[in-house]
Order: C-alpha cells, then structure tokens, then sequence
C-alpha cells in the first residue's frame, strides 16, 4: 500500500515544517513539500494537523500473570487499543519466576505475542542469579535483540532483586552492551510497612499509597545509581513518581552519569486522593506502584520533564477489572497492582502538557517517541520521519477534543483512571508498517499484523574502561538522550 499524507506539519524532535510523507513497502519513502501522489496512492488529508513519529510506550504489561490473576489486557486489544491513541510500538517485560528460566520466560512472551496489533519489543527481568541467568542473558542479548534487563527492587518474597543481583547483573548488562533499568522502591521497608498497617487494622486501599510513601522511592533511587555507577554502567530507572527520585536522577546527570528517567501520564494528572475515595472499588482501581502521589510531587516531575532530567513517557498499562482487584477486598495488600492507559497516554500528554506551555509540540514528541527509540537503540528506525525508517506515524490533530470514559475506550479493562476527563488533542489517522490501522474513529487493527524488533545492544565494555570512559566525560547536564557507547555497526 502506498500513502501519500500532505499538507501537515511534520513535526520531530528536532523540527517543525510544512510538508508531506510518502509511505510504502512498510517505510516512509519521501518527506518534502508538494510530493506527488503515485498512481493508485492513498490521500490522507492533514491539512490543520501535525504529522509525527508513531508514539513508542516503552513500559506495558499486557496478559500479565500477576499477584494471583492474570492482566485483562492481551496483546491484541492492547496494541490495538493504543494504535486509537497513536502509540505504534510497545516495549512489554517478559518476568521470569525466581526458579524460570529468563530464556524459557522470553519464549513464552512471544507466543502471547504473537498476536499484536502493532508493533514490540521486550525487556526482560532478572529476578534471581545463576550460572544460567548469566548465560541466557548473553543468548537473550546476542541472538533475540534484548539490550535491556529489568530488576524489582521491590515485591519481597516475589520477584525482588536484592542488591547481590542487581550488582552481578548490572555486571553482566555492562559486559553485553545492555542497559539495566530498575523499579525503584525500597522492597525491604515497604514489606515491613505492610505489615505495620494490617496490624493496625488498616486494610482498605488507603493503606497502599501509606506502605509505599516517596521515600521508598527516593531511597532505591539513590541506591541503584550508586551501584551504576560503582561498576559504571548506565541506568534507566521506570515509573519516577517522586520529587525525591526525580532530584537523584537530575544530580547524576549533572555528574555525567547516564542516567535516565520514564515518567507515567497518569502520575503527572491523578493524585493521592483517589485512595481516600468512599467507594472501595473506585479506590482500588488506582492501587498501582509506586502510588499516585500528592500534587506536589506532580510539579516535580513535570519540571524534570519540561527541564529535560526525565526522558520517556511510559503507562505502565496493566489491567485488572473489578473482580480482580475484589481479590483484596479485606487486604490491600492483596490488590493486583496495575492501572490502564496505552490508549489515552498521548492525548492527555498534549492536553496537559502542550496547551498549557510546559512543552512544546517538538519536546512532546520526544518525550512520547524519539527518546525511548534513542536510548533502546532502535533510532531512527522508529521515533523519526526520516527516509527508510518505518512508516509507523500520527497525523495528529492538536484541536481535536474527546471525552475519556471506559464506556467508549478500546481498553479490555473496566475503568479509565481519566474517566470524564475532557482532552483536546488526539490522534486523527495512525500509520503502522504503512498500514492505516486508525482513521477518524475507525479502529483497523489487525490481528497478529505486529512484528517483534530487535533491538541490538551498544558495544561492550568491561568495569575498568566504563569508568574510564565516564571519567573522561565533562560534567554536564545533557539535553539529549545519549547511547551507551557508539552502537555496534554504526559510525562515530
């Protein structure tokens, strides 16, 4: 198929201008003004809308077994409900048992997989350490186009890394090229929180965000960059919820570490109140971790982004209906943790971000795109409007407004944390693969249509030359996403 978009604004990271987009065979072809249409090319009208990079979320867990449950969200109605939205790639984990095989887990993630709309990745999770993770990290890496690795700082007697791991894994993420990312709460104390409030009798879902308060966070923050950057490796740490976390990742960079920061829409626009909500299910449905946070910590993160200290935007889309959160009717503890969002991350990134001027269109499309592609090294393939990249793009329409409500999303979940929220800004038409999969409210996703991308890892590098090569760096505190190292096949 071979689409011709014209007369938008096409809108990068780095750019805005007038112009049009030939897509076919799968990639933009030509970007330029006045392009002419091929013989038997479709015309896709973006005449007062921006055309931009197919948003890239790079933190999802769709059908994930979970705290006794299984995600409601699979793969198919995920990807499909965020090609609504205008995101074209996810980055889901694959999350091994501490007894599984990491390599046996990816295999297992990819048969859900397969049946995605868009396109996907994975990270995968180092939840326990042996000779074998140590190998199947090198096959994972060397062979299935996984250069990133995740690790649980939290959820004691689970899938917690205690800090033995995290420094032999990080070691090997080093050796491989990889970049370790980590979620940062303080699984030790927030165990033991827990069990304080129950004894106290408190067990609805207002004792979650009370187990979990910012200092768990702050805390596992700084314990994590200190061992990056002991062994001198890169961190990239998931869902910032704090102006503590967010001030740890701000100083590192500053050192000229790399260090980098996801931030969730939802964190950025719901806070802590929902967990005093009357309503038992209404408040359990927020119950995800870390925690919705008060309002102050909000400005936080929207400063880190606006400044540039935090880099991606994420959803951390896990589903979980009524029923299932009903699992922790009489224990908080109990809640499958997990809220919805692929679907809305955009529109409510621009409503709130670029209408009231703490982005601009081309920071937004940074923040929702070009920088997760950049740091997972899938640049410029994905997150840009360049020639030979892959025609997943958005006409976006800035003025465009909708109504939030899970009555009318096309999330498999029974609630919308935005539910009635009012957003100009949304997604008009979406290109994936050159397919048109969305166009003007009709939802074309196919099933099974999503291809995995590899994503090749930075080039080695032992303790000693990492620290040297970090000692090297001036002190700075860099705008841009910045590799690892020069990626492997690339020129400097």
């Amino acid at each position: 198929m071979t689409i011709l978009i014209r007369g938008g604004t096409i809108t990068t990271a780095e750019h805005s201008a007038r112009g049009d987009v030939l897509c076919g065979g799968g990639k933009i072809l030509a970007v330029g003004k006045s392009l002419e249409a091929p013989t038997g090319a479709e015309v896709v009208d973006a005449e007062g809308a921006l055309v931009i990079p197919g948003g890239i979320d790079p933190h999802t867990h769709m059908e994930l077994p979970f705290m006794g449950t299984v995600a409601s969200e699979d793969f198919y109605s995920g990807t499909s409900a965020g090609l609504a939205g205008g995101t074209t790639m996810i980055i889901d984990f694959v999350i091994p048992g501490r007894e599984d095989s990491p390599l046996d887990a990816y295999h297992t993630w990819r048969g859900w997989a397969a049946k995605a709309a868009s396109d996907y990745s994975f990270h995968v999770a180092i939840t326990s350490w042996s000779d074998r993770v140590h190998e199947e990290m090198g096959v994972l890496a060397h062979e299935h186009g996984v250069n990133s690795f995740k690790h649980f700082m939290a959820y004691k007697g689970a899938i917690m890394a205690d800090d033995g791991v995290l420094l032999k894994s990080f070691s090997r993420a080093l050796e491989l090229g990889a970049i370790p990312t980590v979620h940062a709460e303080n699984g030790e104390a927030v165990y033991h929180l827990q069990r304080s409030l129950l004894a106290e009798g408190i067990a609805g879902p207002e004792g979650h965000p009370l187990s979990r308060p910012p200092a768990v966070e702050g805390e596992a923050a700084e314990r994590a960059i200190t061992i990056a950057n002991v062994l001198g490796a890169p961190l990239y740490i998931v869902h910032v919820s704090t102006e503590e976390a967010t001030a740890a990742i701000a100083r590192a960079r500053a050192a000229g570490l790399r260090v980098f920061g996801e931030v969730l829409a939802q964190h950025l626009v719901v806070d802590e109140s929902v967990y005093r909500n009357a309503d038992w299910a209404y408040a359990a449905a927020h119950v995800m971790s870390p925690p919705f946070r008060s309002k102050h910590h909000q400005q936080a993160l929207w400063a880190g982004l606006s400044s540039g200290q935090l880099q991606t935007t994420a959803t951390d889309h896990c589903c979980f209906c009524a029923p299932q959160k009903a699992r922790g009717l009489e224990n908080f503890t109990a809640i499958p943790n997990g809220t919805p969002g692929i679907e809305d991350r955009m529109s409510v990134l621009w409503h709130h971000g670029v209408r009231t001027g703490r982005l601009t269109p081309n920071e937004f499309v940074r923040i929702t795109s070009t920088a997760a592609a950049q740091i997972f090294n899938i640049y410029p393939r994905k997150g840009s409007l360049s020639v030979g990249a892959d025609a997943d793009l958005v006409v976006w329409d800035p003025s465009a407004r909708r109504h939030i409500s899970a009555s009318t999303h096309h999330q498999k979940v029974d609630f919308n944390v935005y539910e009635g929220m009012e957003v100009e800004g949304s997604a008009r038409h979406t290109l994936s693969a050159g397919r048109l999969v969305w166009t003007e409210g009709d939802l074309r996703a196919e099933r099974g249509a999503g291809r995995y991308i590899d994503r090749p890892c930075f080039a080695p590098m032992t303790r000693a030359n990492a620290i040297r090569h970090a000692l090297e760096q001036p002190v700075a505190v860099p705008r841009e996403p910045v590799p690892m190292t020069t990626p492997k096949g690339s020129r400097a």
